[in-house]
């Protein structure tokens, strides 16, 4: 599971991202108009989006399952300030920040196309088990998309 963040923000449930050039390297990241995650991304130079491992189900509960208009989820996490403010959790080591390109309309959703400004380290080992959709199918969203 990405969770995409923007500066002094709270993230939205069920966020896709994809790689959509190689050459140079972009990706989007979609955000649903209904979260306070798309309205802070408006104003953003950057958004960070991390990589969950499974061993990160807890952060899917409260990010995914409650909504930033009602509870300030930071301050139940490790975070630091990254690339023009936009949050980095301490515990999440996957992941990557980009700056803002673009905005696609796709409906309910928008794309922000992103360039890499910021990526995380090589990971030992290879990828560890991710976090997968299928897994947290029983989680409420916090809001309609």
């Amino acid at each position: 599971m990405w969770l995409p963040f923007a500066p002094e923000q709270w993230l939205p449930y069920d966020p896709t991202k994809s790689q959509c050039s190689i050459d140079p390297p972009r990706f989007t990241v979609w955000l649903s108009i209904a979260n306070r995650t798309y309205r802070l991304a408006r104003e953003a130079e950057c958004l960070t989006v991390h990589l969950l491992r499974r061993d990160d189900r807890a952060l899917a509960d409260p990010f995914g399952g409650e909504t930033g208009d009602e509870a300030d989820r930071f301050a139940r996490v490790a975070w630091r300030p990254g690339e023009a403010d936009s949050p980095v959790l301490e515990q999440v080591p996957i992941g990557s920040t980009g700056r803002i390109e673009g905005r696609i309309e796709g409906g309910d959703h928008v794309g922000f196309l992103l360039a890499p400004v910021a990526v995380c380290p090589p990971i030992e080992g290879g990828l560890p088990a991710l976090l997968r959709y299928r897994e947290l199918r029983d989680l409420e969203p916090g809001h309609p998309a």
